[in-house]
This record gives structure tokens, C-alpha cells and sequence, in this order.
């Protein structure tokens, strides 16, 4: 419960926002990025599958059929999106989303930020993001399945393997 205490201890990081839309202070380096920008995170789940199939595009994840896409972000407890804001327009350059039993227990899923966002602390805001909404939700036990090639970055954000020696089992069918 330690790792949580630190991120999680102060009563205003708990409070949530009363609309879809909530700007975030984060370094984003100046290569991709003017001074103009601003990046926003939303849970707003009203999003574009075509503009989220080319940011999943973007990172080399296989296509999936949209119609599936849409009923996962429709049946998760929780779909956070980060925008890269512009004078008045708006692109995703991150996306994840969460499932849970609503009262201990949720899983992240596909985390993804663009390719030309990476290496800044924009996935490490987005996971921040997350885990302080489902925090707010009064979820203590937060899941998630990584690829091999991202684990080292999960580790730095407290994630731990099989912590209390616990062993997941998949099912599928044959």
C-alpha cells in the first residue's frame, strides 16, 4: 500500500473533474510540440474509432474489427484519452482504458501514446491519469498486462509482477 500513499495521499489529487476535459501541465519537450500547445485528458468516451485505429496504427498494433472496439471502450469502467490541443483543433496522441468489478479491483488495457510523443512523460502523465481516477473511484488493486518490450516502463511507475507471488491463468479457446 506504500507505492500508493505517495501518489495518492493528498485530498485534492482525489477529486475529479466535473467535465470531460482536464488541462494538464506536462513537459512535452519542444521538438514536436510549440509553444502553442497544450495537452488536455479527457474521459470523454465519445471517440473518433477512426482517429484511435491511426493512433493504434501508429505504434504498430494489429487492426481490430471497430465494431469490438467500440463495444470495449462502451463496456469499460473508464476510457482516458490525451489530446494535443492546437488553437482550436485537437488530435489524439494517447488512449488507455480500464475494466473493473466498480468496488477493488480494475485492469488498464490498451495503453497506447504516438510514436511523436513518446520519450517525454506523456505516457507516464496518461498513467498518472488513470490511476488517479480509478483511485478516486476507491479502487485498490489495479492490473494490467504489458508486452516485454514496455514492462521496464511500468516497473518505473510502481507496477510490480506476480507481487504477492500470485500466478494469472488465461483460458482460450482452442
Amino acid at each position: 500500500m506504500g507505492f500508493w500513499k505517495t501518489w495518492f495521499s493528498t485530498p485534492e489529487s482525489v477529486a475529479t473533474a466535473k467535465t470531460p476535459f482536464e488541462e494538464q501541465t506536462v513537459e512535452a519537450g519542444s521538438n514536436s510540440s510549440s509553444s502553442s500547445d497544450r495537452i488536455v485528458f479527457s474521459t470523454e468516451r465519445d471517440i473518433d474509432l477512426y482517429e484511435l485505429e491511426e493512433l493504434c496504427d501508429a505504434v504498430g498494433w494489429s487492426r481490430r474489427p471497430l465494431r469490438k472496439v467500440k463495444k470495449a471502450i462502451e463496456h469499460s469502467f473508464l476510457v482516458a484519452s490525451m489530446w494535443q490541443v492546437r488553437g482550436n483543433q485537437k488530435r489524439l496522441i494517447g488512449f488507455a482504458r480500464a475494466t473493473s468489478d466498480h468496488a477493488f479491483n480494475a485492469t488498464i488495457w490498451d495503453v497506447v501514446v504516438h510514436p511523436d510523443f513518446q520519450g517525454k512523460g506523456l505516457g507516464k502523465a496518461l498513467m498518472k491519469y488513470v490511476l488517479k481516477k480509478l483511485r478516486s473511484e476507491e479502487i485498490s488493486n489495479v492490473t494490467l498486462f504489458a508486452d516485454p518490450h514496455v514492462v521496464d516502463f511500468y516497473r518505473t511507475m510502481g507496477f510490480m509482477a506476480d507481487p504477492e507471488g500470485i500466478k494469472g491463468m488465461f483460458w482460450y479457446p482452442h
